[in-house]
């Protein structure tokens, strides 16, 4: 056998090489082993046909647009011929087709319209009374764009074994005496633990502040991609294939696995030198796309990023703050304290 055949492991869909040590092919993500003879083949090749199909069609009706001005790599359906780069603001022009398995399985569609959008971007912007007067002006509102930003979403079924030392400490006092009781345990856990929706940036790290701040999306808000949706829309492209987050996405799952063990350690007074071995069975990883109303203010050579939650309405936002308005705030203060001292020296003497 090929040491370069790929199929997709039936258990997470990851990539599986062949071990030529053993003589089986090898998933690196769930640590699986398989004889060929133990693949459906021809359920893949078909399966592997539609995937291609699909994206195939994605291919052909939709565009990409690549900022000169800022470097933003932008999806958009094939309708769109100009724009205005949602990021900086510049124009552009749409002339590329999308190539590469770019197809997402998944979306979240926007909950909130533009004029809903602008309306709330506005009553947040006019309490901000630092900020420059044409940040919260209804021409900066205008250039509110609805962007779908993509994650990668992991379902997993796991079966994990946990050890720990626990300690049980107890002290009384009888006459003159202080007595200090120490009883150690060996503590051993094991059972299944099943993760869903597991949501990891597709995107390098510029916006992982923002993300962070407008997440997380519902879970049961998720539909099956259609190009349609993204009709008066844009997408960031992604720029992370899912075999470079499988580290990560293990990490956070021993992380949780590791708090729910050790919430099961009831009585005692500390637990530690833990052991954790988390073994993924299954997993499931669909490129999915989050919707997120963004504004990019530009402001003394620095760019402002205001972002809301395209479903669920939360916001995120870097507020620029107005020199003037700040000089002219202290210098009022400074003359309000003055007259106040200078009241308060002719009452007093």
């Amino acid at each position: 056998m090929d040491s370069t055949t790929t199929y997709k492991c039936p258990n997470c869909g990851a990539g599986l090489v062949f071990d030529a040590e053993k003589q089986k092919l090898h998933c690196d993500f769930c640590i699986s082993d398989f004889d060929e003879s133990e693949l459906d083949t021809e359920a893949m090749r078909e399966e592997a046909q539609r995937e291609a199909d699909a994206d195939r069609e994605f291919d052909s009706k939709t565009v990409e647009y690549h900022c000169a001005s800022c470097g933003a790599d932008v999806i958009c359906d094939d309708t769109t011929v100009a724009t205005v780069c949602y990021y900086c603001h510049n124009p552009v022009v749409v002339t590329e087709r999308v190539s590469g398995g770019l197809r997402p399985s998944k979306l979240i569609p926007f909950k909130f319209d533009k004029d809903e959008a602008k309306a709330t971007f506005l009553r947040y912007a006019k309490k901000k009374l630092f900020a420059p007067t044409d940040y919260f002006g209804d021409a900066n509102a205008e250039k509110i764009a609805g962007i779908y930003y993509p994650f990668w979403v992991t379902d997993a079924d796991t079966s994990g074994s946990f050890f720990a030392n626990a300690r049980q400490v107890r002290t009384w006092t009888t006459g003159n005496y202080r007595y200090t009781e120490t009883r150690k345990y060996r503590i051993s856990r094991a059972g299944d633990i099943h993760f869903e929706d597991i949501s990891m940036s597709a995107i390098s790290n510029e916006d992982k502040k923002m993300l962070e701040g407008i997440l997380p999306y519902p879970t049961d808000a998720y539909l099956d991609f259609s190009i349609p949706y993204l009709q008066g829309f844009a997408a960031k492209k992604r720029n992370i294939d899912r075999e470079a987050l499988y580290g990560e996405v293990k990490e956070r799952m021993d992380t949780y696995a590791d708090t729910l063990f050790t919430g099961t350690a009831h009585g005692y007074t500390s637990v530690g030198d833990k052991q954790l071995d988390l073994t993924v069975r299954k997993s499931h990883w669909e490129y999915s796309l989050m919707p997120i109303w963004m504004l990019n203010y530009k402001y003394r050579d620095k760019n402002y990023v205001y972002a809301m939650n395209g479903n669920t309405g939360k916001l995120y936002g870097e507020i620029p703050v107005s020199i003037p308005k700040m000089s002219l705030f202290a210098g009022g203060l400074f003359v309000l304290i003055t007259l106040i001292c200078a009241l308060l020296g002719w009452l007093l003497f």
